[in-house]
């Protein structure tokens, strides 16, 4: 059996989940910023979701963004 090849880059997924991080704000849930996400990079959702699963949960009342994503 052959090894799956990962089809982005380090830096296209890191890019991929600061977008989401970024932009979360600005969409009801989680999923609607990854749909709204995940085409401007060329995956699907659940892609983007399985990436973004290692985004710290951001506090209601944080003023700040979260250790390290500055």
């Amino acid at each position: 059996m052959s090894k799956k090849s990962n089809r982005f880059s380090p830096e296209v997924r890191e890019r991929a989940v600061r977008m989401v991080h970024e932009n979360r704000g600005e969409y009801p849930s989680l999923w609607a910023t990854i749909e709204s996400i995940s085409p401007k990079i060329g995956c699907v959702p659940q892609t983007l979701k399985l990436a973004s699963a290692f985004l710290p949960r951001r506090s209601s009342t944080a003023d700040s963004s979260p250790e390290g994503f500055c």
